[in-house]
């Protein structure tokens, strides 16, 4: 019989992630601006919907980019 592992969330269950929080939102956007998916981020399914309508907000307000460009 397999065992399974449950990976704990790096957050607290009842942390609420917030728009203006950009240091977190950065931690789980890739480097080309994406957002990470759920099974890389071990976020719970609340936690990460309130990770996407954050970072999409965000966006709108544009307090992060929708494109990170690597001009140089």
């Amino acid at each position: 019989m397999a065992a399974f592992t449950r990976h704990l969330s790096p957050l607290e269950p009842t942390h609420r992630i917030r728009y203006k929080d950009i240091e977190l939102l950065r931690s789980f956007i890739t480097d080309q601006g994406k957002i990470l998916p759920r099974r890389s981020t071990n976020l719970t399914v609340k936690q990460q919907k309130q990770l996407s309508r954050a970072v999409k907000k965000a966006r709108m307000l544009k307090l992060l980019p929708y494109i990170i460009s690597n001009e140089e």
